[in-house]
């Protein structure tokens, strides 16, 4: 019986003791190469002194079109050989390798990585206890000279040979921050480096090869893809190795990063930071959103375009739709189209031919992280994909499934947010006769909720005939450009009343000061008067005296 593992929690599983079991699974070794003969010897004598059995081992070097050509050296894996592959880069070169294994899992390995004796047994030990395993090793960078290759095989301990070595810091990190990736497992693809990292056979064909179209980055692309596969993150400290000399990334991280973000942006959607753009589309979206068109009541053309353009018109720009339907029978009518018994998928697929994010499909064509399956005839509201999403993605859940409504019979519409990876996973485990989304509660956990709360409505609610949506919207735009006129005629009328007013104070004030001037001379006068009338007063009571 499959391990079921939640999430990335690997803990549950006990992969053997070194050195206290009996191995059956075979592995592939791929190493491309290209120039440095004397670190390819390094390698293969790295590989000679393995603990793991050689019966159960083969290794295949990819000479990627190295002038003069690359040899193998005496000192290898009995179970070597060499291919060349003439079209430059790593990621022809893996492939070319890969199509050649033959091997239960495949373990890159750069040449100018020397693995610790007991490294491959102990990726191994992890891929006998589980088949959907990504493991990667113990990689740490070394400046120390090189030794000769008959020393490294004999060496018990490599650490011993390359110190001083210094760790793979930014993988440490994510490990170290993550509880070795147990948590936070959104990112765990990111431990998938060609360097020193084994995969499941099986798992590596569903997710396809390495991605030739990108000049960096593949190893993490690869990642992301196996992640969608199914696939867990193990890290594995036993499993040692030692590269010679500094990664690409450790001499310019800066100018790297640059590159590689270029072209992941366009592949990976869980790197949201690098998709911050509203109005693009991407070779990968972040969801999408499945409809099914059809013959049958409820799946035409007024049904799917209300679901349609109300998914497009969301808060959620990372999106993409796919209306299914039996597109490859569609009848054409060119005399009587208005009879023809197909018209309504006729209008579906002509009414967003030219529409990127809109696609017509037998079935869903995308690895994109989250599928919702959205019955037609039901619109969520602006902001119901994105809070949907936050809830799936916040608590890991595999599948949300949303309650829309209750029919005769006990009936349940719903709609259903499935997590690519989990249904992935729920594959690989599910036992005979069982329901998927059993094996998906087991491993990443499902939940139902209310549509209302989601802002799911009935498109025939929403929309009012065939054109409501854009009449109600039409009107809704013309009364806020109305109401923005009048608002910019009354700011208009304040204006000119403040101006008046303005001059309304400033007249006052004059005025004001016109009142105080008349008060002092007034003031003056009673004075002059009062002083006068004194005078008079005075001068006649001194006469009668």
């Amino acid at each position: 019986m499959t391990a079921r593992i939640r999430g990335n929690d690997y803990r549950g599983l006990t992969p053997p003791e070194l050195g206290a079991w009996t191995p059956s699974l075979r592995v592939s070794v791929v190493v491309p190469a290209y120039g440095d003969q004397d670190k390819l010897d390094l390698a293969l004598a790295g590989l000679a002194g393995q603990s793991y059995p050689a019966e159960l081992t083969e290794v295949i070097v990819v000479d990627n079109g190295s002038e003069p050509p690359l040899r193998l050296p005496a000192l290898r894996p009995p179970g070597t050989r060499m291919i060349t592959c003439p079209t430059p880069g790593r990621a022809h070169a893996r492939n070319a390798g890969l199509r050649e294994a033959g091997g239960d899992v495949v373990h890159w390995l750069d040449s100018d990585v020397v693995l610790d004796r007991r490294s491959v047994e102990a990726h191994m030990r992890w891929h006998h206890a589980a088949p959907y395993l990504v493991v990667t090793g113990r990689l740490r960078f070394t400046p120390a000279a090189l030794p000769a290759p008959e020393v490294v095989a004999a060496a018990d301990d490599l650490g011993k040979l390359f110190e001083p070595a210094e760790p793979h810091a930014w993988l440490v990190d994510l490990i170290e921050r993550t509880d070795g990736l147990t948590s936070g497992q959104g990112r765990a693809f990111s431990l998938h480096v060609g360097g020193a990292t084994s995969v499941n056979a099986a798992l590596l064909a569903q997710a396809g090869p390495m991605d030739t179209d990108l000049i960096l980055g593949q190893d993490t692309e690869m990642g992301y893809r196996l992640a969608q596969a199914g696939a867990v993150f193990v890290p594995e400290p036993l499993a040692r190795a030692f590269h010679l000399g500094p990664t690409m990334r450790m001499r310019g991280k800066a100018p790297i990063d640059r590159v590689s973000h270029a072209f992941v942006a366009d592949r990976i959607p869980a790197y949201r930071w690098l998709r911050s753009h509203p109005n693009r589309n991407w070779k990968v979206p972040y969801l999408e959103v499945v409809v099914e068109a059809g013959r049958d009541p409820g799946q035409g053309y007024d049904e799917v375009r209300a679901t349609v353009d109300a998914v497009l018109a969301g808060t959620v720009p990372d999106v993409a739709v796919t209306v299914t339907g039996p597109w490859d029978d569609v009848r054409a009518e060119g005399r009587a189209p208005l009879r023809n018994p197909d018209l309504d998928l006729v209008l579906i697929r002509g009414h967003y031919a030219c529409e990127p994010r809109v696609r017509t499909a037998s079935g869903p064509v995308d690895a994109a992280p989250y599928r919702l399956r959205l019955p037609a005839g039901w619109a969520p509201e602006e902001d119901g994909l994105a809070r949907l999403l936050d809830l799936a993605a916040d608590g890991g859940y595999g599948l949300v499934s949303v309650l829309l409504a209750e029919g005769p019979g006990r009936r349940v519409v719903a709609a259903r947010l499935e997590r690519t990876a989990a249904f992935a996973r729920a594959a690989i485990v599910l036992r005979e006769g069982e329901d998927p989304d059993d094996a998906v509660e087991d491993t990443f956990g499902t939940l139902w909720v209310d549509g209302q709360a989601y802002g799911f409505t009935e498109g025939a609610r929403q929309i009012t005939g065939r054109r409501g949506a854009y009449r109600a919207r039409t009107e809704a735009e013309a009364e806020v450009a109305r109401l923005t006129k009048e608002v910019e005629r009354l700011r208009g009328q304040v204006s000119r009343w403040r101006e008046e007013s303005g001059r309304w104070r400033r007249s006052a004030v004059e005025l004001r000061r016109e009142v105080g001037a008349l008060r002092k001379e007034l003031a003056a006068a009673r004075k002059v008067v009062q002083y006068g009338l004194l005078s008079s007063v005075k001068r006649a009571i001194t006469r009668r005296r």
